[in-house]
Protein backbone atom coordinates (compact mmCIF):
# COMPACT_ATOMS: atom_id res chain seq x y z
CA UNK A 1 0.00 0.00 0.00
CA UNK A 2 2.76 2.56 0.80
CA UNK A 3 4.32 1.84 -2.61
CA UNK A 4 1.07 2.81 -4.34
CA UNK A 5 0.85 6.03 -2.33
CA UNK A 6 4.43 6.90 -3.25
CA UNK A 7 3.71 6.28 -6.94
CA UNK A 8 0.58 8.44 -6.87
CA UNK A 9 2.51 11.16 -5.08
CA UNK A 10 5.25 10.99 -7.70
CA UNK A 11 2.79 11.36 -10.60
CA UNK A 12 0.96 14.39 -9.25
CA UNK A 13 1.31 17.45 -11.44
CA UNK A 14 4.45 19.36 -10.43
CA UNK A 15 4.39 23.04 -9.48
CA UNK A 16 5.67 24.20 -12.86
CA UNK A 17 2.45 23.00 -14.50
CA UNK A 18 0.28 25.43 -12.54
CA UNK A 19 -1.18 28.14 -14.77
CA UNK A 20 -2.37 31.67 -14.11
CA UNK A 21 -5.86 32.47 -15.40
CA UNK A 22 -6.42 35.82 -17.12
CA UNK A 23 -10.09 36.43 -17.94
CA UNK A 24 -9.99 40.02 -19.19
CA UNK A 25 -12.30 41.55 -21.81
CA UNK A 26 -10.32 40.07 -24.72
CA UNK A 27 -10.87 36.58 -23.33
CA UNK A 28 -14.55 36.95 -22.45
CA UNK A 29 -15.28 38.84 -25.69
CA UNK A 30 -13.72 36.15 -27.86
CA UNK A 31 -15.49 33.38 -25.94
CA UNK A 32 -18.85 35.15 -26.40
CA UNK A 33 -18.24 35.63 -30.11
CA UNK A 34 -17.34 31.98 -30.64
CA UNK A 35 -20.71 30.96 -29.24
CA UNK A 36 -22.65 33.59 -31.20
CA UNK A 37 -21.06 32.56 -34.49
CA UNK A 38 -21.32 28.85 -33.67
CA UNK A 39 -17.57 28.37 -34.03
CA UNK A 40 -15.33 25.86 -32.31
CA UNK A 41 -11.78 26.34 -31.06
CA UNK A 42 -9.24 23.66 -30.33
CA UNK A 43 -8.27 25.87 -27.40
CA UNK A 44 -11.51 24.79 -25.71
CA UNK A 45 -12.14 21.37 -27.23
CA UNK A 46 -8.62 20.07 -26.47
CA UNK A 47 -8.53 21.81 -23.07
CA UNK A 48 -5.37 23.75 -23.85
CA UNK A 49 -3.65 25.09 -20.71
CA UNK A 50 -2.64 28.32 -22.49
CA UNK A 51 -6.11 29.46 -23.53
CA UNK A 52 -6.18 32.44 -21.17
CA UNK A 53 -2.75 33.70 -22.19
CA UNK A 54 -3.45 33.40 -25.94
CA UNK A 55 -6.98 34.83 -25.90
CA UNK A 56 -6.50 37.49 -23.25
CA UNK A 57 -2.93 38.66 -23.78
CA UNK A 58 -1.49 37.65 -27.15
CA UNK A 59 -4.63 38.13 -29.27
CA UNK A 60 -4.22 34.77 -31.00
CA UNK A 61 -6.69 31.92 -31.35
CA UNK A 62 -6.93 28.47 -32.92
CA UNK A 63 -10.17 27.91 -34.82
CA UNK A 64 -11.36 24.33 -35.34
CA UNK A 65 -13.34 24.01 -38.55
CA UNK A 66 -15.27 21.16 -40.20
CA UNK A 67 -17.33 20.54 -37.06
CA UNK A 68 -16.39 19.32 -33.60
CA UNK A 69 -16.66 15.56 -34.16
CA UNK A 70 -13.53 13.73 -35.33
CA UNK A 71 -13.55 10.54 -37.38
CA UNK A 72 -10.49 9.30 -35.47
CA UNK A 73 -10.09 8.38 -31.82
CA UNK A 74 -6.52 9.21 -30.82
CA UNK A 75 -5.83 8.12 -27.24
CA UNK A 76 -4.28 11.45 -26.21
CA UNK A 77 -6.95 13.82 -27.55
CA UNK A 78 -10.07 15.17 -25.83
CA UNK A 79 -11.94 16.11 -29.03
CA UNK A 80 -15.19 14.15 -29.53
CA UNK A 81 -15.11 11.10 -31.80
CA UNK A 82 -17.98 9.82 -33.92
CA UNK A 83 -19.89 10.38 -37.15
CA UNK A 84 -19.45 14.02 -38.25
CA UNK A 85 -22.27 16.29 -39.33
CA UNK A 86 -22.58 17.65 -42.88
CA UNK A 87 -20.30 20.44 -44.07
CA UNK A 88 -21.05 24.05 -43.12
CA UNK A 89 -20.05 26.04 -46.21
CA UNK A 90 -20.63 29.37 -44.43
CA UNK A 91 -18.03 28.55 -41.77
CA UNK A 92 -15.08 30.17 -43.59
CA UNK A 93 -16.82 33.56 -43.65
CA UNK A 94 -17.78 33.33 -39.98
CA UNK A 95 -14.20 32.52 -39.02
CA UNK A 96 -12.96 35.46 -41.12
CA UNK A 97 -15.49 37.82 -39.52
CA UNK A 98 -14.37 36.75 -36.04
CA UNK A 99 -10.69 37.24 -36.87
CA UNK A 100 -11.44 40.72 -38.23
CA UNK A 101 -13.68 41.80 -35.34
CA UNK A 102 -11.22 40.68 -32.67
CA UNK A 103 -8.24 42.17 -34.52
CA UNK A 104 -6.24 38.96 -34.14
CA UNK A 105 -2.54 39.20 -34.98
CA UNK A 106 -2.27 35.50 -35.74
CA UNK A 107 -4.94 32.94 -36.50
CA UNK A 108 -4.39 29.20 -36.45
CA UNK A 109 -6.89 27.16 -38.45
CA UNK A 110 -7.10 23.51 -37.54
CA UNK A 111 -9.78 20.89 -38.00
CA UNK A 112 -11.04 17.55 -36.84
CA UNK A 113 -9.96 14.68 -39.09
CA UNK A 114 -12.66 14.21 -41.73
CA UNK A 115 -11.77 10.86 -43.27
CA UNK A 116 -15.39 10.67 -44.45
CA UNK A 117 -14.74 13.41 -47.04
CA UNK A 118 -13.05 12.72 -50.38
CA UNK A 119 -10.68 15.70 -49.99
CA UNK A 120 -10.37 15.42 -46.21
CA UNK A 121 -11.91 18.89 -45.91
CA UNK A 122 -9.10 20.59 -47.87
CA UNK A 123 -11.53 22.70 -49.92
CA UNK A 124 -13.16 24.27 -46.85
CA UNK A 125 -9.73 24.65 -45.25
CA UNK A 126 -8.40 26.58 -48.26
CA UNK A 127 -11.49 28.76 -48.49
CA UNK A 128 -11.15 29.66 -44.80
CA UNK A 129 -7.57 30.82 -45.41
CA UNK A 130 -8.69 32.93 -48.37
CA UNK A 131 -11.65 34.40 -46.43
CA UNK A 132 -9.41 35.47 -43.54
CA UNK A 133 -6.96 37.03 -46.01
CA UNK A 134 -9.72 39.06 -47.65
CA UNK A 135 -10.95 40.53 -44.38
CA UNK A 136 -7.69 40.67 -42.41
CA UNK A 137 -4.76 40.99 -44.83
CA UNK A 138 -2.26 41.73 -42.04
CA UNK A 139 -3.17 38.71 -39.91
CA UNK A 140 -0.72 35.84 -40.28
CA UNK A 141 -2.35 32.47 -40.86
CA UNK A 142 -1.19 29.04 -39.78
CA UNK A 143 -2.95 25.85 -40.85
CA UNK A 144 -2.90 22.62 -38.86
CA UNK A 145 -4.61 19.86 -40.87
CA UNK A 146 -4.80 16.12 -40.41
CA UNK A 147 -2.77 14.04 -42.87
CA UNK A 148 -5.90 13.80 -45.07
CA UNK A 149 -4.91 10.14 -45.53
CA UNK A 150 -1.90 11.25 -47.57
CA UNK A 151 -3.97 12.55 -50.50
CA UNK A 152 -1.57 14.70 -52.53
CA UNK A 153 -4.24 16.67 -54.40
CA UNK A 154 -5.87 17.62 -51.07
CA UNK A 155 -2.53 18.85 -49.78
CA UNK A 156 -1.98 20.82 -53.00
CA UNK A 157 -5.38 22.49 -52.59
CA UNK A 158 -4.45 23.63 -49.11
CA UNK A 159 -0.88 24.71 -49.94
CA UNK A 160 -2.08 26.74 -52.94
CA UNK A 161 -4.10 28.90 -50.53
CA UNK A 162 -0.64 29.99 -49.28
CA UNK A 163 -0.86 29.96 -45.47
CA UNK A 164 2.03 31.63 -43.64
CA UNK A 165 2.85 28.34 -41.87
CA UNK A 166 1.96 24.73 -42.69
CA UNK A 167 1.77 22.78 -39.45
CA UNK A 168 1.21 19.04 -39.19
CA UNK A 169 1.95 17.28 -35.93
CA UNK A 170 3.96 14.09 -35.62
CA UNK A 171 2.75 13.96 -31.97
CA UNK A 172 5.00 11.14 -30.71
CA UNK A 173 7.97 8.93 -31.56
CA UNK A 174 7.86 6.14 -34.11
CA UNK A 175 7.56 3.27 -31.59
CA UNK A 176 4.56 4.80 -29.78
CA UNK A 177 2.65 6.02 -32.85
CA UNK A 178 0.37 2.95 -33.20
CA UNK A 179 -0.57 3.21 -29.52
CA UNK A 180 -1.05 6.98 -29.39
CA UNK A 181 -2.49 7.97 -32.78
CA UNK A 182 -5.53 6.51 -34.56
CA UNK A 183 -5.11 5.72 -38.27
CA UNK A 184 -2.14 8.11 -38.54
CA UNK A 185 1.23 6.75 -39.60
CA UNK A 186 4.64 8.07 -38.61
CA UNK A 187 6.10 7.87 -42.11
CA UNK A 188 2.98 9.33 -43.71
CA UNK A 189 3.32 12.37 -41.46
CA UNK A 190 6.93 12.82 -42.58
CA UNK A 191 5.93 12.43 -46.23
CA UNK A 192 3.09 14.95 -45.79
CA UNK A 193 5.51 17.54 -44.41
CA UNK A 194 8.11 16.84 -47.10
CA UNK A 195 5.57 17.21 -49.91
CA UNK A 196 4.23 20.47 -48.44
CA UNK A 197 7.74 21.94 -48.52
CA UNK A 198 8.31 20.71 -52.07
CA UNK A 199 5.07 22.35 -53.25
CA UNK A 200 5.91 25.76 -51.78
CA UNK A 201 9.51 25.93 -50.49
CA UNK A 202 9.03 29.48 -49.17
CA UNK A 203 6.29 28.46 -46.70
CA UNK A 204 7.74 27.32 -43.34
CA UNK A 205 6.70 23.86 -42.18
CA UNK A 206 6.17 22.96 -38.56
CA UNK A 207 5.49 19.94 -36.36
CA UNK A 208 4.85 19.23 -32.70
CA UNK A 209 5.95 16.51 -30.31
CA UNK A 210 4.39 15.50 -26.97
CA UNK A 211 6.63 13.99 -24.32
CA UNK A 212 5.74 12.04 -21.21
CA UNK A 213 4.18 9.01 -22.89
CA UNK A 214 7.08 6.64 -22.29
CA UNK A 215 9.47 7.66 -25.05
CA UNK A 216 13.25 7.70 -24.50
CA UNK A 217 15.55 10.65 -25.06
CA UNK A 218 17.18 8.78 -27.94
CA UNK A 219 13.76 8.37 -29.59
CA UNK A 220 13.08 12.09 -29.22
CA UNK A 221 16.37 12.92 -30.92
CA UNK A 222 15.62 10.39 -33.67
CA UNK A 223 12.28 12.10 -34.27
CA UNK A 224 14.04 15.47 -34.53
CA UNK A 225 16.42 13.99 -37.11
CA UNK A 226 13.52 12.51 -39.09
CA UNK A 227 11.73 15.87 -39.18
CA UNK A 228 14.86 17.74 -40.26
CA UNK A 229 15.55 15.12 -42.94
CA UNK A 230 12.16 16.10 -44.37
CA UNK A 231 12.93 19.84 -44.21
CA UNK A 232 10.70 20.77 -41.28
CA UNK A 233 11.58 24.30 -40.12
CA UNK A 234 9.79 24.75 -36.77
CA UNK A 235 9.42 22.35 -33.84
CA UNK A 236 7.35 22.60 -30.66
CA UNK A 237 7.80 20.21 -27.74
CA UNK A 238 5.39 20.06 -24.82
CA UNK A 239 4.33 17.93 -21.88
CA UNK A 240 1.50 15.46 -22.49
CA UNK A 241 -1.31 15.93 -19.96
CA UNK A 242 -4.00 13.28 -19.55
CA UNK A 243 -7.34 14.99 -20.44
CA UNK A 244 -9.58 12.33 -18.83
CA UNK A 245 -9.20 8.96 -17.10
CA UNK A 246 -10.12 7.26 -20.39
CA UNK A 247 -7.02 8.61 -22.10
CA UNK A 248 -3.40 7.46 -21.93
CA UNK A 249 -1.69 8.00 -18.59
CA UNK A 250 1.28 10.28 -18.11
CA UNK A 251 4.43 8.20 -17.69
CA UNK A 252 6.76 11.08 -16.88
CA UNK A 253 6.62 14.81 -16.14
CA UNK A 254 9.63 16.46 -17.74
CA UNK A 255 11.41 19.21 -15.79
CA UNK A 256 11.75 22.68 -17.40
CA UNK A 257 15.52 22.13 -17.53
CA UNK A 258 14.98 19.04 -19.69
CA UNK A 259 12.84 21.07 -22.07
CA UNK A 260 15.54 23.74 -22.22
CA UNK A 261 18.07 21.08 -23.19
CA UNK A 262 15.77 19.67 -25.89
CA UNK A 263 15.27 23.16 -27.33
CA UNK A 264 19.03 23.70 -27.49
CA UNK A 265 19.52 20.36 -29.23
CA UNK A 266 16.75 21.13 -31.72
CA UNK A 267 18.35 24.43 -32.69
CA UNK A 268 21.72 22.70 -33.07
CA UNK A 269 20.09 20.20 -35.43
CA UNK A 270 19.01 23.03 -37.72
CA UNK A 271 15.42 23.95 -36.87
CA UNK A 272 14.83 27.63 -37.60
CA UNK A 273 12.74 27.95 -34.42
CA UNK A 274 11.85 25.74 -31.46
CA UNK A 275 9.49 26.24 -28.54
CA UNK A 276 9.91 23.69 -25.75
CA UNK A 277 8.39 23.71 -22.30
CA UNK A 278 5.88 22.00 -19.98
CA UNK A 279 2.91 24.06 -21.21
CA UNK A 280 4.01 24.43 -24.83
CA UNK A 281 1.39 23.32 -27.34
CA UNK A 282 1.43 23.27 -31.12
CA UNK A 283 0.15 26.84 -31.39
CA UNK A 284 2.02 28.25 -28.38
CA UNK A 285 3.44 31.70 -29.21
CA UNK A 286 2.64 30.91 -32.85
CA UNK A 287 2.53 34.64 -33.66
CA UNK A 288 6.24 34.88 -32.86
CA UNK A 289 7.16 31.68 -34.66
CA UNK A 290 6.11 32.81 -38.13
CA UNK A 291 8.25 35.96 -37.92
CA UNK A 292 11.26 34.38 -36.25
CA UNK A 293 11.26 31.39 -38.58
CA UNK A 294 11.24 33.67 -41.63
CA UNK A 295 14.13 35.72 -40.26
CA UNK A 296 16.18 32.61 -39.48
CA UNK A 297 15.42 31.00 -42.85
CA UNK A 298 16.53 34.11 -44.72
CA UNK A 299 19.69 34.38 -42.61
CA UNK A 300 20.63 30.76 -43.31
CA UNK A 301 19.90 31.21 -47.01
CA UNK A 302 22.17 34.25 -47.13
CA UNK A 303 24.88 32.37 -45.23
CA UNK A 304 24.68 29.49 -47.70
CA UNK A 305 24.97 31.83 -50.67
CA UNK A 306 27.95 33.52 -49.06
CA UNK A 307 29.70 30.18 -48.54
CA UNK A 308 29.19 29.29 -52.22
CA UNK A 309 30.87 32.51 -53.36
Amino acid sequence: MPEKDEKEQHMRKPDWLKIKLNTNESYTGLKKMMREKKLHTVCEEARCPNIHECWAVRKTATFMILGDICTRGCRFCAVKTGLPTELDLQEPERVAESVETMGLKHAVITAVARDDLKDGGAGVFAETVRAVRRKSPFTTIEVLPSDMLGNESSLQTLMDARPNIMNHNIETVRRLTPKVRARAKYDRTLEFLRRAKEMHPDIPTKSSLMVGLGETKEEILETMDDLRANNVDILTIGQYLQPTKKHLKVIKYYHPDEFAELKEIAMQKGFSHCEAGPLVRSSYHADEQVNQAQVNMEARKAQGEQQRV
